[in-house]
């Protein structure tokens, strides 16, 4: 099972619309008033590989086609699910069985915007069997969860009808489920559970999808894909005909590439009126005149649910890019990562805080530090969040996690001090081994992003500096972009990844439950995971067992089971502390919290902390004339929390309303 919708860590992400727009969504309006039916503009980073949506699971993908292609339900400006191509739902007394009624004005367009069929309920049940038939890399969602999908992924039956997803007629759609999921609802917003007309999909075959053709793909929501020329620009024209046409605002989307190499293009670009908003960049030389220009401006957005990370390959087998020069130097980098208080060492030594100040400046650096891969509020047990239950069952690991603070927004991991006692025992014991010193860490670092090769030197000088270069080196692979997605964030297997630390992925949540974050590290499942310690290859099977995976996948398999929410994040819980222990993946930022400039209505785009109708998604997004102030910011930040407290609470009472 593969488990790999991970998020490009570039300068600028795909559709970064949340990186400035905050990460939500409201109805504040400016004293200027929205300007509708224009054009919105700014830059993406990274190509998509493909647009298939029910087969690859990537973030470049899902950022580009949430705004083609709309699910059941989709999220509102405060977060609740409600009716897209899904009127309404029904929900079974046990939990087991959602009955959707669908609209019947939703149509399929050819990217010429010529209407091609209705959408109907067998668009649902083709899309799960063409994402189970094709092997999609987000299976992981829904494998265990619709009854019979897990036998006829296995081969156990052919017969398609007996899988746990049915068309009761043209407009009805209804799923059954092996066991209750209160986020079920949430899992409708992904990519996989989304509809394709079978007849197109047959006629297109291999083609469906294609990155470059628009016409490859048909679309039933916002927006049409009018143009797309790999590393150079995206653009989307408005949907005329779609069944919601008259909330979608903006006329116009138009992307355009930008490798991160002058950060400095972006606030130029805003000034000259090319983009309708731009992240600034607060160590760039120019930054004092860009902050005297628009001092009233420049406010940060709010973290996001996605979390990035250093990933330690432990079981590495391929060295394109190394500076190691002997097999000696390999084996003792591979001895020394397999080695718990080495990793701990290294987490330990990782200034997070610095590290972030170099894409964020010093007064943003502590506002996106991320310390779990979950972040700690995703859910809550009462009174405690997510973070305090980690804190209760961390300190059973060892003295060295006493006091340490998991909340995000501060560095609660980086100590110096713990990072060398951590250190001398690790030196100890593999020195017994007859490991050699230094350890040599190659890191691969896109050599043409100006901010990330300045956070990659903030990382080897903060490890460097706490544990000695006669003891650990971080040796900086600076490759063009195509090698450095090669050897990372598009490795497909355990013998593509071409690192021993690397800092270019991170995670965004699938639906709401800390199983979305902790299930890609179940080494029981190949996945994220498997591509460090080389078992979907069938070598190196015994990294996992030294690291001590078992136990983390016993608590995984032991929390999947209970129902009772408290027992049940209380067991994840125990999960993410092991994870935090171990170091095998070190958690160091969310998205967004990042500092800019816009002309983008504040919170008037779609808010989720989970799925793929989040900020991405531009349909409901609007633009106003002047750029916004840091006063305005605010002021509509304060009244969009209380209609979402407000907003979020009648949303849960009505929740008793779809239970029949």
């Amino acid at each position: 099972m593969k488990t790999k919708k991970w998020l490009a860590l570039a300068g600028v992400t795909l559709l970064t619309v949340g990186a400035l727009a905050a990460c939500g969504g409201g109805s504040s309006k400016s004293s200027s008033g929205d300007t509708n039916n224009d054009t919105y503009s700014y830059v993406y980073g990274t190509d998509p590989e493909t647009l298939d949506y029910l087969v690859d699971n990537h973030s470049t993908t899902s950022e580009i086609v949430t705004n083609l292609v709309d699910g059941l339900l989709e999220n509102d400006q405060y977060g609740n699910f409600v009716p897209s191509i899904a009127e309404d739902w029904t929900v079974s007394k046990d939990g087991l069985t959602y009955t959707y009624k669908l609209r019947k004005d939703a149509k399929w367009f050819t990217s010429d915007g010529e209407e091609y069929a209705d959408v109907t309920a067998h668009d649902f049940v083709a899309g799960v069997k063409y994402a189970a038939d094709k092997n999609s890399s987000a299976l992981y969602i829904i494998q265990n969860s619709i009854k019979g999908l897990d036998a006829y992924i296995k081969g156990e039956t052919s017969d398609f009808s007996t899988v746990g997803v049915k068309a009761i007629d043209d407009h009805t759609v209804e799923y059954t489920l092996n066991a209750p999921e209160p986020f079920w609802n949430s899992k409708t917003t992904m990519g996989i559970l989304f509809p394709v007309n079978e007849e197109f999909l047959k006629s297109q075959g291999d083609k469906f999808g294609i990155p470059t053709d628009p016409s490859t793909l048909l679309y039933n929501g916002a927006y049409l894909l009018s143009a797309i020329t790999a590393k150079s620009s995206v653009e989307f024209t408005k949907n005329e005909n779609y069944w919601d046409a008259d909330k979608v605002s903006i006329e116009n989307i138009k992307l355009t590439y930008d490798d991160g190499s002058n950060p400095e293009n972006f606030i130029k670009n805003f000034t000259d009126g090319n983009y309708t908003m731009a992240r600034v960049y607060p160590n760039t030389s120019s930054y004092s005149s860009v902050k005297e220009q628009y001092k009233d401006n420049i406010v940060y957005s709010q973290p996001g649910s996605a979390t990035y990370y250093a990933m330690m390959n432990m079981g590495r087998t391929k060295y394109d890019h190394t500076s190691k020069t002997t097999d000696e130097e390999k084996a003792s980098t591979k001895a020394a990562l397999q080695n718990k208080d080495f990793r701990q060492a290294i987490s330990f030594a990782f200034d997070r805080k610095t590290f972030n100040a170099q894409s964020v400046g010093e007064d943003g650096a502590e506002k996106g530090i991320r310390n779990m891969v979950v972040p700690a509020d995703f859910v809550t047990v009462g009174e405690k969040d997510f973070a305090s239950l980690v804190e209760e069952q961390i300190v059973s690991y060892g003295s060295e996690w006493e006091n340490v603070q998991l909340d995000d927004a501060q560095d609660g991991i980086y100590n110096v001090e713990k990072a060398k006692a951590e250190f001398a025992k690790a030196k100890e014991a593999l020195e017994k081994e007859g490991v050699k010193f230094p350890i040599k860490l190659d890191v691969p670092i896109d050599q043409a992003n100006t901010v990330r090769v300045q956070q990659a030197q903030s990382l080897k000088k903060s490890i460097e500096d706490a544990l000695g270069s006669e003891n650990v080196q971080i040796d900086l692979q600076m490759l063009d972009e195509d090698a450095y997605l090669a050897a990372t964030y598009y490795a497909n297997n355990a013998d593509q990844t071409d690192y021993d630390m690397s800092i270019a992925s991170g995670w965004a949540p699938d639906f709401q439950d800390p199983s979305t974050y902790l299930d890609i590290f179940d080494t029981s499942k190949e996945g994220t995971m498997t591509y460090t310690i080389g078992i979907n290859g069938g070598t190196n099977s015994e990294v996992a067992k030294k690291v001590g995976f078992d136990d983390y996948n016993a608590l995984l398999a032991e929390a999947s089971k209970e129902t009772d929410l408290e027992k049940r994040y209380t067991t994840y819980a125990k999960a993410q502390a092991w994870l935090v222990d171990e170091s095998v993946v070190i958690p160091y930022v969310s998205n967004y919290a990042t500092p800019g400039v816009r002309k983008t209505v504040p919170f008037s785009v779609s808010y989720a902390a989970v799925g793929a109708k989040d900020d991405r998604f531009f349909k409901y997004l609007k633009l106003q004339d002047e750029t916004v102030t840091v006063e305005q910011y605010d002021k509509a930040y304060e009244t969009w929390k209380e209609e979402k407290a407000k907003s979020n609470a009648e949303a849960e009472k009505a929740l008793a309303d779809h239970v029949k």
